[in-house]
């Protein structure tokens, strides 16, 4: 029998309808075996910020009930939000996961929790998954006394051009060696444990479409190398790239999913002047204004096209990567499309940035998922 894992990218039930809000979706997500989804927010009554200059509101805890009757059987956690409201934030996050259903994996009390997997069973196969947040900031990182997330350091050099004052500078982005090989090693570790390893990095830059960054390779092919069967990316709430490297697929970047905030459009009346400042900031950094047509979806417009990345493993240990193309409507919520119309114009979106990145991956309809070679 044929094993379906199913992945998203960052999913945020800051506001209210969250059933609904998976309504579309659930479908598809129940009919996998193994379902996994970015817990972006810590679920939490805690209100008492740590450290952060823009942090995300907390979730109500009852949210994830909602992510566990669409489907969802694995959180990754990991992520630069984790450790918004400290360490109450992210322990209650875990237990309140875990109250529903949903294995957690990325976060945890100390490091050594943090990189725990998550495992699941289905069809006579066992899956690991792992989470590990590329982005910062340095207060989320777990320690060996301290909760947060599991993490890779990004290194980042700005090599100037003398010729012309104010030039902007080339910048280049790697791993540091000491939190990659811990991350190579957590990986080796559980490959040793499980039949498939999934592995999710919360990585890449924000609201920028196509992009993908120096370290964004290194990193995730440093996952692949150590024993990863498929790798997701999140965090840029952007669809990414598809990359297939050693035979396995890389996911860069699965955008949105259902990602529903108030945190990115500032009240004029009552929010904090840093909000004011980076709703500011990002039209300046990335060209565009959330579309009013989408309330609570302060996203690039391009952002409504995302994806569900699969991983289908026969009995034979045969592996088929694709996605099941879907498009984020004005309430918010992921539609999965099939081939047609409105399938084909967002899997030629994704095409689209796959090939601006310079990655030669091949797509193709086998019912409806678009296999990724």
């Amino acid at each position: 029998m044929t094993m379906r894992i199913a992945a998203v990218g960052d999913i945020v039930l800051q506001l209210d309808e969250h059933d609904e809000r998976f309504v579309p979706s659930a479908p598809a997500i129940k009919a996998a075996d193994v379902a996994i989804g970015q817990i972006e927010v810590p679920h939490t009554t805690e209100t008492d910020v740590v450290g952060i200059t823009v942090p995300a509101p907390p979730a109500d805890p009852d949210a994830l009930g909602a992510m566990a009757r669409a489907g969802f059987t694995v959180g990754t956690v990991a992520g630069n939000h984790a450790y918004d409201l400290g360490t109450r934030g992210v322990l209650d996050t875990l237990r309140n996961a875990e109250r529903f259903g949903i294995a957690t994996t990325g976060t945890g009390a100390n490091m050594a929790e943090a990189l725990r997997p998550a495992i699941a069973e289905a069809k006579n196969k066992t899956v690991g998954v792992l989470s590990f947040n590329c982005v910062g900031p340095r207060e989320s990182w777990a320690t060996s006394k301290k909760a947060g997330s599991a993490y890779v350091k990004v290194l980042t050099h700005y090599d100037l051009d003398d010729m012309n004052p104010g030039n902007p500078p080339q910048v280049y982005t790697f791993c540091d060696r000491t939190s990659l090989e811990q991350m190579k090693t957590a990986i080796a570790e559980t490959r040793e444990k499980v039949d498939i390893v999934v592995v999710a990095l919360h990585k890449g830059y924000g609201h920028t479409p196509a992009r993908i960054d120096d370290y964004e390779y290194e990193v995730s092919h440093a996952a692949v190398d150590a024993g990863a069967d498929l790798v997701v990316g999140h965090h840029s709430h952007i669809m990414r790239g598809v990359e297939i490297y050693k035979g396995r697929a890389i996911f860069h970047g699965l955008g949105n999913f259902v990602t529903v905030t108030s945190a990115l459009t500032p009240d004029p009346d009552s929010d904090s002047e840093e909000l004011k400042a980076w709703a500011r900031r990002r039209e300046e950094m990335f060209g565009f204004s959330p579309d009013p047509n989408t309330p609570g979806y302060p996203f690039h417009p391009e952002s409504r096209n995302t994806a569900i990345a699969v991983l289908d493993v026969d009995d034979d240990g045969t592996l088929a990567a694709g996605f099941i193309p879907c498009w984020i409507d004005e309430r918010a919520r992921p539609v999965p499309l099939g081939e047609g119309q409105e399938g084909d114009r967002v899997t030629e979106y994704i095409r689209s940035i796959t090939s601006t990145a310079g990655l030669g991956t091949q797509f193709t309809w086998d019912g409806d998922t678009v296999r990724v070679t």
